[in-house]
C-alpha cells in the first residue's frame, strides 16, 4: 500500500500512523527507498546487488508480477482498489487501460492526482473499496463495469468482515469473464488469533493497525461462495516475506553496533536523524516482524468471474 500520513474523508485516518514516521518500520524503510510504492518488494538472489540502490527496484518487480497476473490489455476498464499514491493506477493507464484508482484516504488521492493526474486514461477518486458508489468523479462504478479489479498489498488493513465484503464488491463490479487479482498477506492456518503468542507486545499489529491476517483458506472460501472461479493461487512467501525479513535481520545485526550504524548512515545519510532510542525501537520492531513472519504467507489470488470471454483471451 502506498504512503500517507494524514486524513481520510471520514476524519482521522486510523492507518495514518502506519504510513508515517510514527511506525519505526515505515520510518526506516522510507529512508531505504519506500516512496511512490510501499510494498515489501520481490527479491531473487541474482538481483540482491540492486539493494545498494534502495528498495524501489524490488517494489516495482512485485508490482510487475502482480500486473502480469491481471492480464489487463489496452481498452480494458480497470479498478485499482486501495491505490494509495497511484503509481500502479498510472502504470495501467499509461499501458492503454482506462484505469480508476480509489482509496479511502483524501490525502492519498490528492497526492495521486498531484503525481499522476495528467497520465492518459487515468482517474482517481476517494471511495471505500468495500462499499463502492454507483458513480464517482463522473466515472461509472455500477455493477459489471470493469474488466479487471486489482489490489496489491492493502486488504490486510481491512477487518475480516471488510475483506469478505471487498471480495463481494469486486465480483459485483466485474463484467462476466473479468478478473480480480488480490495480492495480500495471508495466515498459514485457519486461526488468525494465533498471532497473539508470536507478537506478545503487539508491535506488528500496532505498526500496521491490524488485528490479524486473513487465513488463505478463508479467502478462497469467500471467493468461491461469492461466485468466483479460483483460477490460480500463487505463493510468493519466499521472495517477498522470507527474503525481506532476512534482509531486515541482517540490517538489525548491523544496526546493533555503533560502527554498523555509522556504515549505514554513510550509505543512507537520512538515517542520521535516528537517536539511540529510535534505533532501539526500530530493531525491536524488526525482530517482532521476524517472529510473526514464520506464520505469514504472501499470496496472489487470481479470481475469474464466470461468463463472457475467458480473461486473457480474445
Amino acid at each position: 500500500m502506498d504512503t500517507d500520513q494524514t486524513a481520510t474523508a471520514m476524519g482521522t485516518d486510523p492507518m495514518a500512523a502506519s504510513y508515517s514516521d510514527a511506525n519505526p518500520f515505515f520510518r526506516l524503510f522510507r529512508h531505504l527507498g519506500w516512496g511512490a510504492l510501499v510494498n515489501l518488494g520481490y527479491y531473487t538472489l541474482p538481483t540482491l546487488p540492486a539493494l545498494l540502490g534502495g528498495l524501489a527496484f524490488f517494489q516495482r518487480r512485485l508490482e510487475t508480477r502482480s500486473l502480469d497476473l491481471l492480464q489487463a490489455r489496452p481498452g480494458h476498464r480497470v479498478l485499482d482498489a486501495c491505490c494509495g499514491r497511484g503509481h500502479t493506477t498510472a502504470r495501467l493507464g499509461a499501458a492503454g487501460c482506462s484505469a480508476l484508482g480509489v482509496d479511502i484516504s483524501v490525502q492519498q488521492i490528492a497526492e495521486a492526482v498531484r503525481r499522476y493526474g495528467t497520465t492518459p486514461n487515468t482517474a482517481f477518486a476517494v471511495a471505500d473499496a468495500t462499499a463502492l458508489p454507483v458513480r464517482t468523479k463522473d466515472v461509472p462504478v455500477a455493477g459489471e463495469t470493469f474488466d479487471r479489479v486489482h489490489c496489491l498489498e492493502a486488504a490486510f488493513h481491512l477487518t475480516p468482515a471488510g475483506r469478505r465484503t471487498f471480495v463481494a464488491e469486486a465480483f459485483r463490479v466485474l463484467r462476466p469473464g473479468g478478473r480480480f487479482v488480490l495480492v495480500d498477506f495471508t495466515w498459514h492456518t485457519a486461526d488468525p488469533a494465533a498471532i497473539g503468542p508470536l507478537d506478545p507486545q503487539g508491535l506488528v499489529r500496532a505498526a500496521w493497525q491490524v488485528d490479524g491476517f486473513e487465513p488463505l483458506v478463508r479467502y478462497l472460501a469467500h471467493a468461491r461462495e461469492t461466485g468466483f472461479l479460483v483460477r490460480r493461487t500463487v505463493d510468493w512467501t519466499r521472495p517477498v516475506v522470507e527474503r525481506s525479513l532476512r534482509l531486515g535481520a541482517v540490517f538489525a545485526r548491523v544496526a546493533a553496533t555503533r560502527a554498523g550504524r555509522e556504515a549505514l548512515c554513510a550509505r543512507w545519510p537520512g538515517l542520521r536523524e535516528f537517536t539511540p532510542s529510535d534505533w532501539h525501537a526500530t530493531i525491536a520492531v524488526i525482530h517482532a516482524h521476524r517472529s510473526v513472519a514464520g506464520a505469514v504467507r504472501y499470496s496472489a489470488l487470481v479470481l475469474d468471474k464466470p461468463g463472457g470471454h475467458e480473461p486473457g483471451r480474445p
